[in-house]
């Protein structure tokens, strides 16, 4: 049974709704860039840059935190999320590191075309 905030256990994260709250992008990009941060990172909410409304952003947010992906924190009038790390491990081993070489792909694919683009305009 989740915790009062919404925080399920970890031996009740279920794979479908891990990827269901993965499947859309702007979730992931939250997770990709958590995942990227040092260990135990809390990042406020809006720190993510959504292009989305206040209410969007709560919704994405409780869709992450109902999944068992993220834990959020309150600190003083703002929620701050955190990467459940050891959790997401433990449950579903090799799920972060394939999000964290996907990120890193996806970072070296955008460098490698900028230099293409620079390149092209001298």
């Amino acid at each position: 049974m989740p915790d009062p905030e919404g925080h399920p256990s970890c031996e009740e994260m279920d794979l479908r709704a891990v990827m269901h709250a993965l499947s859309d992008r702007l979730r992931y990009e939250v997770i990709s860039a958590l995942v990227r941060e040092p260990e135990g990172t809390e990042r406020h909410c809006s720190s993510f840059g959504l292009p989305v409304g206040k209410s969007t952003r709560s919704h994405h947010f409780r869709i992450l935190r109902e999944a068992g992906l993220i834990r959020q924190v309150d600190r003083g009038n703002s929620r701050m999320a955190q990467l459940r790390k050891v959790d997401l491990d433990t449950r579903f081993p090799g799920l972060l590191d394939l999000i964290a070489e996907n990120a890193e792909n996806a970072e070296n694919a955008e460098s490698t075309e900028n230099a293409v683009q620079e390149g092209a305009g001298e």
